[in-house]
């Protein structure tokens, strides 16, 4: 009686299961030595016609040499605003084996200046980052026109 009791309670609990292809060799990953290549890669992989549209949240995952492992997605929102959990970010993070990331988000008005929320968030991604031992290299405020970079300006 007792295993067909475990039984049926196994039978209702969800199973997790962690995986990550890549199809990329890791030769031909492009490497982050500065704000410059964040940026670079990040223009090439965002999604045509939503830079100037709605405001985006995406995450470059960096190993151990600085090179790209994949970009995720984070949020897509409206016109001023996206949500980013931090949470979703570390879980995709420890996903991937991830040794640092680059944090990312455009601003549809064009304005590289970060707003006071902006830059909250990045503090309490790279507070939770430290638990982990994952590293916030940087957040980027990009546009079609150009970034604002936090390490450049020292507020990482």
């Amino acid at each position: 009686m007792e295993k067909k009791v475990i039984a049926e309670v196994l039978s209702n609990v969800a199973e997790v299961e962690l995986v990550y292809k890549s199809k990329v060799k890791a030769s031909e990953r492009p490497a982050i030595a500065s704000s410059k290549d964040a940026y670079d890669v990040l223009q090439a992989i965002w999604e045509e016609g939503k830079m100037d549209l709605v405001e985006q949240f995406k995450v470059l995952f960096l190993n151990r040499a600085n090179k790209v492992l994949c970009v995720y997605n984070v949020s897509s929102g409206g016109i001023t605003g996206t949500v980013a959990d931090p949470r979703l970010i570390y879980s995709a993070a420890l996903k991937v084996n991830a040794v640092s990331l680059v944090l990312s988000h455009n601003h549809p008005s064009g304005s590289l200046k970060p707003s006071r929320q902006d830059e909250e968030l990045t503090q309490k991604i790279k507070c939770a980052g430290s638990f982990l031992d994952i590293k916030v290299l940087d957040h980027l405020i990009i546009s079609s026109e150009g970034y604002y970079s936090f390490a450049d300006e020292g507020l990482l």
